[in-house]
């Protein structure tokens, strides 16, 4: 019991100076986006004090940490709501996530609200208000604070959609040590994907506390389907003619905006299609970037924020909102995936192009998708590229050749629909876990 509470006050005393050291990076974050200074005080510990649960019913405490995440439980919020014997309390950690959570998922929960810095007192305060039977959390939240006081008041404790980025595997690689009693803390961690799995045992966990219940985010994505009539308004909300071939640009990141201008232009100059591009950039607050490089050609354009109905005409339709991609994508005939093209890498999601059948085309580095990207490749799902010439390329080629790009939507919605069903595998875990 020595070296669990020596390892805990290690990281209280050190917690304090490395926050010192990153405040100014998260305050230039917090001006920067927006949005913070609603319930800031929730960061500290105070949140709303809830009473007692409710006789015959778990206290779930929740953490997904940003926007995809929230979005994630969508399913399975519906799930514990409809069951009926749980409060089920979700927070996130950034603006977005929390405004989302709030506009979208509010009604399937007991009470919403902010994850508190995982400092000693500030967590403490949080516990005490939240009064949880039992703590979830989503992906890779692995708050150590946090950890230790659900194992210290012994309630159960989930790792749900568990998976490890190849930044994080490598990080944790070389501290073998803390990775082992970070990740043993858990009841259960439920993986994403086979191939997350057999990270987390490589690095130590123990064989009998993980699995592979599936992504969650396959049935986050089943949004509902539009009807022709409402996808054609929706394309004309945009200032698109029912017949325009729609390119998307899936959560981009500085630098792709620019190769699929050039793109949409190249398709419109050598094909005489009709092609108009949506843009949908990753973080709404580079508005302004998109629209310097916009301005700076000569394609007309409009901004969602500032004229949901555009102009006729409109060419390019920047959707600088957050929490509409799914019903957006929708409009789509083709789609790049943002943030996997140098010198971004991670990638963006391209479930959502999946699930409403759209062919996808993204980069090299989509590395945070790593496994899934195979498999869509493997069911010749979507297009990998090396480089953006040859992703204009590629668009060039989706867009002259219809049967192509319509076989490439077919298989990646079947490829979505032979993937979904992990919501249900991950409800089934809570439960277990509750009784």
């Amino acid at each position: 019991m020595k070296k669990p509470k020596f390892m805990i006050w290690i990281y209280r005393i050190l917690f304090l100076p490395i926050m010192a050291v990153l405040m100014p990076y998260y305050a230039m974050r917090m001006i920067k986006r927006g949005g913070y200074g609603k319930d800031f005080s929730h960061r500290f510990g105070f949140l709303k004090n809830l009473p007692a649960p409710e006789k015959n019913k778990k206290r779930i405490w929740i953490q997904a940490v940003s926007v995809g995440e929230v979005e994630a439980l969508s399913s399975m919020l519906k799930l514990l709501h409809e069951d009926g014997g749980f409060e089920v309390v979700v927070t996130t950690t950034t603006s977005t996530g929390y405004k989302i959570l709030r506009e979208k998922y509010a009604k399937y929960c007991y009470y919403v609200g902010i994850f508190p810095f995982d400092f000693w007192l500030s967590n403490a305060l949080a516990w005490r208000r939240i009064k949880p039977d039992m703590c979830v959390q989503m992906e890779g939240e692995l708050w150590p604070e946090h950890l230790h006081r659900a194992k210290s008041k012994k309630k159960p404790l989930l790792l749900l959609n568990a998976r490890l980025s190849d930044r994080s595997f490598k990080r944790y690689s070389k501290a073998g040590f803390f990775a082992r009693r970070i990740f043993n803390k858990f009841d259960a961690i439920a993986c994403g994907s086979e191939f997350d799995a057999a990270r987390f045992l490589k690095l130590g966990a123990k064989p009998e506390i993980v699995s592979s219940t599936g992504n969650i985010k396959f049935d986050a994505s089943n949004s509902a389907p539009l009807s022709e009539s409402e996808r054609d308004a929706l394309k004309s909300e945009m200032g698109f003619e029912n017949d325009s071939l729609v390119l998307l640009g899936s959560s981009t990141w500085a630098g792709e905006e620019e190769m699929l201008l050039e793109s949409l232009s190249e398709i419109r100059q050598k094909t005489g299609i009709d092609a108009r591009l949506l843009l949908v950039p990753r973080h709404a607050e580079r508005r302004e970037e998109v629209r310097k490089l916009l301005q700076g050609g000569v394609l007309p354009f409009n901004f969602r924020t500032e004229k949901q109905n555009a102009p006729g005409g409109t060419l390019v339709y920047v959707a600088d909102t957050t929490g509409e991609l799914a019903r957006l994508t929708q409009v789509a005939d083709f789609a790049y995936a943002g943030k996997s093209m140098p010198p971004n890498d991670g990638g963006q999601s391209p479930l959502d192009c999946a699930a409403a059948g759209v062919a996808i085309v993204y980069g090299p580095n989509m590395t945070n998708f790593k496994k899934m990207c195979e498999s869509l490749e493997e069911a010749k799902a979507s297009i990998k590229v090396s480089d953006k010439e040859n992703a204009k390329g590629a668009l060039l080629k989706l867009a002259k050749d219809v049967a192509l790009r319509k076989q490439i939507g077919l298989n990646a919605l079947n490829w979505h629909h032979a993937n979904s069903g992990a919501s249900v595998r991950a409800f089934a875990l809570i439960k277990k876990f509750s009784k």
